[in-house]
């Protein structure tokens, strides 16, 4: 069981630099997806675009768009960018996030 949290955990860690990244290149005028490539995630491709599609499902990010081809999977960019749902997930999992440091360090303080 506990290496499916890890796991799960690992998932949204590379969800959640992704997205950051993207709310990062808000003052940014051309941000590329080869910026947060695969490789520099430390993540297959294929995972990569999997993670693209579903953050585009779940209309976090927008100006994407995954395509199967002939060759594989593209994914097609024009002006890639987080949307409002994207920026509220950044902001409520930060909450979660120290929530949760704060209540190890409690737990940990007891012991």
């Amino acid at each position: 069981m506990k290496q499916y949290s890890e796991n799960m955990d690992d998932n949204f860690k590379i969800i959640y630099k992704i997205l950051s990244a993207f709310e990062r290149s808000l003052d940014v005028e051309d941000f590329e997806l080869k910026s947060i490539s695969a490789e520099k995630l430390g993540i297959t491709g294929v995972r990569w675009t999997k993670y693209i599609e579903m953050l585009v499902e779940a209309e976090y990010l927008a100006g994407i768009e995954v395509q199967d081809t002939i060759t594989g999977i593209d994914v097609l960019e024009e002006n890639p960018h987080i949307t409002l749902k994207g920026l509220e997930y950044l902001a409520e999992n930060s909450i979660m996030q120290r929530m949760y440091k704060t209540a190890k360090g409690i737990k940990d303080l007891i012991k």
